[in-house]
């Protein structure tokens, strides 16, 4: 759920420090008032979750000292600020300082709240991205994110392991829609390099000229950013879409790579998303930058191959929808669990996450089924039978594990209200629990 923005608001001035908080509270936003900016600094530390609307003419510490502590502190923190009638100088030196705007005494009311909600809706952006990065470089988390217990999903997370704590340049290969960007962000984020810079550039993305100059330079003087190679000096530059690169951008990058020389001073990791039939990334790179790249290699598993994983992803991916969109998580029948499980999807997770997103949207409805929605994804798809493809006995494993696991999760571990709902006496659950793997601290509130 996205997090609630707050306001703060500062200034000397008991009255205008009250109307703007009415104001804005009948807005919908939670604000908070200062009456100084030596009292404001004490709250307003760089992950402050909401914006500052802040008078410039203050006894004590002024607004322009103010904000320039505040862009010291957290240079992305949204700061309006409140100028005097014909103070345009001041205000365009506190633009240039860093803040987000300003507003001219005697100011319009929904101009001030039309200027909170850009910049609350700016700085939800910011949070989100720096909540993803300290995400994407936390080892532990990222690798929760890998989700499932069949087989070749432990084998990828052993691979990522393995591999992310060596030293040499990997090529992910795989079909499209599998998850490869995230095992890049996970091989960074499990290896020595976890702290150091993680960039990523889609070869496929730029015309030719802007991907050489975006990789290797050189940059313009108002270029805010260094050529990639530069920039992952120490970390890790990962090339999505390898196979996209010129012949004359293979040989740049052959050439970088043969300069750093052993160990490399900045680990490549090359993602291929070839989708050809019958043509590999072997066939699109020259054989020398292949097998460079290719010195380590993970090939990230189909979802097909991944058994009942898809039912625990589609239970995760329809509760964090349902909780976004406000209603009830759609509750999956045994023969709807046999038709996720039968499905080929050709679009692997991302189609996965499609139709669990557009189930929660029908559930919400109260219509439709999750046989329509795989349906109209793919219209030569027969209706799907429990008895095709696995014994049968596989399919009602998996449901029976979804069933348990979903209800566990929806009681947050309450044994007893487990062994109601299923009907169920406990030495069966303790049983049933034991053989499909769960734990009863894993649902705990």
């Amino acid at each position: 759920m996205a997090q609630a923005m707050k306001i703060a608001i500062v200034d000397d001035e008991q009255d205008m420090r009250q109307s703007i908080s009415q104001w804005l509270a009948l807005s919908g936003y939670d604000t908070e008032t200062f009456p100084s900016a030596e009292e404001a600094l004490k709250v307003l530390g760089p992950d402050y979750p909401g914006i500052v609307i802040s008078d410039i003419k203050m006894p004590g510490m002024d607004g322009m000292q103010f904000l320039k502590k505040l862009m010291g502190t957290d240079s992305a923190l949204p700061v309006i600020m409140i100028t005097g009638h014909g103070d345009v100088p001041m205000a365009v030196e506190a633009m240039r300082v860093g803040a987000f705007d300003f507003l001219e005494k005697p100011f319009n009311p929904d101009r001030m709240s039309e200027l909170a909600k850009r910049a609350t809706g700016a700085r939800r952006l910011t949070l989100d991205n720096r909540a993803l990065r300290r995400e994407l470089s936390d080892g532990s988390q990222i690798m929760k994110k890998l989700i499932g217990q069949s087989p070749v999903m432990e084998r990828l997370r052993e691979d990522i392991l393995d591999l992310g704590q060596a030293d040499g340049h990997v090529l992910i290969d795989g079909e499209t829609g599998t998850g490869k960007t995230l095992v890049a962000h996970a091989l960074h984020a499990v290896g020595s390099r976890a702290g150091k810079k993680f960039v990523l550039v889609s070869c496929a993305a730029l015309e030719e000229e802007a991907l050489a100059k975006r990789l290797f330079g050189p940059m313009q003087p108002e270029d805010s950013m260094l050529p990639a190679i530069e920039e992952a000096r120490g970390g890790t530059l990962v090339l999505e879409d390898i196979d996209a690169l010129s012949e004359t951008l293979q040989a740049k990058l052959l050439s970088v790579i043969n300069e750093q020389g052993t160990p490399a001073e900045t680990r490549i990791i090359a993602i291929s998303n070839l989708q050809e039939a019958g043509k590999t990334c072997e066939d699109a790179l020259r054989p020398d930058l292949f097998y460079r790249l290719a010195a380590l290699r993970i090939t990230v598993p189909p979802l097909r191959q991944r058994g009942e994983d898809i039912l625990t992803l589609f239970t995760r991916l329809s509760e964090q929808f349902s909780e976004e969109y406000g209603c009830d998580a759609p509750q999956v029948s045994a023969q709807e669990a046999a038709q996720l499980l039968q499905a080929p999807w050709p679009g692997n997770v991302r189609q996965l996450i499609n139709i669990a997103e557009r189930a929660v949207l029908q559930s919400r409805r109260g219509s439709g089924t999750i046989a329509s929605l795989l349906m109209s994804d793919h219209e030569e798809m027969q209706p799907v039978m429990t008895t095709e493809g696995k014994p049968l006995k596989e399919y009602v494993e998996a449901f029976e594990r979804m069933l348990i696991d979903n209800t566990m999760r929806r009681h947050k571990g309450s044994i007893a209200s487990v062994m109601d709902e299923l009907c169920l006496p406990r030495r069966t659950l303790n049983e049933k629990m034991a053989k499909y793997g769960l734990q009863r601290s894993d649902y705990l509130a």
